[in-house]
């Protein structure tokens, strides 16, 4: 997987002066386009979008100190409709625009090459299974919050605490199948997971049955799900479960990650410093 990841990567950087179609990229890959954004952007640390973005600029950079071209023909040769479009995005990378650039020699920023490789650390082991679930229902309360990848997510927390006692009694009571309990369930994240970007947060539970009238419901298809499961200090945790997931488990098993829900089942200690924690993914097989 790895492998063919860089593959990829150096598509892209005898590319950076052409239209790069993400599609292609993923059948380089030998994967999906869904699983390829999610594997990158969790490998890399930076959406691939916004990576094909500072790769470009930081050629455009080299362009205009060289002097060899005009401003607009390393614009257009970068991808940028008009001059002014250009110099914005140049101004954002480098922090200051392309004519003072040229004209001053100024000091430019960076994005070096990436490509990837497997640390193997061997400490522990990552205990997982597959589960084939039948078509079923996520039924609880639902907000739209930001993403953050660090730390106590605040809106999250807000919410949950908004909620009441009696109306989070009353979502567990429909849990009837795994898994089982109150879960936090994320849904409609963006393909770039970048910080900031927002996704669907049910606090609810999985159920079969029918859901009252007040509370949200999300429908989830028939399909094959991850799970893994940890215990560690909260929050860090948790995040670094998703983390490890994406960086260490699919690049060394033959799965690939689909379109659906991510589901969250946290039991906390009584201080709230430890948690015990299932993370379901929904996955699929790949080719061997």
């Amino acid at each position: 997987m790895l492998e063919r990841l860089n593959e990829a990567l150096d598509h892209i950087e005898s590319h950076l002066d052409q239209r790069i179609e993400v599609a292609g990229l993923a059948r380089i890959a030998m994967t999906s386009e869904y699983h390829f954004r999610r594997l990158f952007s969790a490998l890399a640390g930076i959406s691939l979008s916004e990576y094909v973005r500072r790769r470009r600029l930081t050629l455009a950079g080299a362009e205009v100190l060289a002097g060899e071209r005009t401003l607009l023909e390393i614009a257009v040769r970068y991808g940028y409709g008009s001059g002014e479009a250009f110099a914005r995005a140049f101004r954002a990378m480098h922090g200051v625009g392309p004519g003072e650039a040229r004209r001053a020699g100024a000091s430019l920023s960076s994005q070096p090459r990436m490509s990837f490789r497997l640390i193997v650390e061997g400490s522990s082991s990552m205990r997982y299974r597959v589960v084939e679930k039948e078509r079923f229902q996520v039924v609880g309360r639902k907000v739209r919050v930001p993403l953050v990848h660090e730390g106590v997510n605040p809106r999250i927390a807000e919410f949950i605490r908004g909620l009441g006692q009696e109306t989070i009694r009353r979502i567990a009571e429909l849990s009837d199948q795994e898994p089982e309990g109150i879960l936090g369930v994320s849904d409609n994240l963006d393909p770039s997971r970048a910080e900031g970007t927002e996704l669907d947060y049910y606090h609810g539970v999985v159920t079969g049955a029918a859901a009252p009238d007040d509370l949200d419901t999300l429908t989830v298809p028939a399909g094959a799900w991850a799970v893994f499961e940890n215990s560690g200090p909260f929050p860090q945790a948790l995040q670094y479960l998703w983390r490890d997931v994406f960086t260490q488990w699919f690049p060394s098993n033959p799965y690939q990650s689909r379109p659906g829900p991510e589901m969250l089942r946290t039991r906390l200690s009584q201080d709230g410093a430890r948690a015990d924690a299932e993370l379901w993914i929904p996955v699929e097989r790949t080719a061997v």
